[in-house]
């Protein structure tokens, strides 16, 4: 014989959940009930939150090239340190 949860799903608490119940109490309460909230402003706030998760994707990709940018600047800087050491320039 199995032993089976004591706890139901509804008695535990994600993360996500507590910083919620922090945010608003009574909404956190009411999204447990079943309640959904209902806005004109919900659906330009989610685009409006695309529209920010796409800039900060966009910023993310600039941060990767300037990041070869500036190991490729290392590299020409070794380069031609290496060829004045030597004598190779000037």
């Amino acid at each position: 014989m199995g032993k089976r949860s004591l706890l139901k799903k509804t008695d535990v608490l994600s993360a996500s959940e507590i910083g919620q119940y922090i945010y608003c109490s009574c909404a956190w309460q009411l999204h447990r009930c079943g309640y959904e909230p209902e806005s004109p402003f919900l659906e330009s706030g989610k685009q409006v939150h695309v529209a920010l998760g796409n800039t900060i994707d966009g910023f993310e990709a600039k941060m990767r090239y300037s990041r070869w940018y500036v190991l490729l600047g290392f590299v020409v800087l070794c380069v031609a340190f290496l060829l004045v050491l030597f004598g190779v320039i000037l």
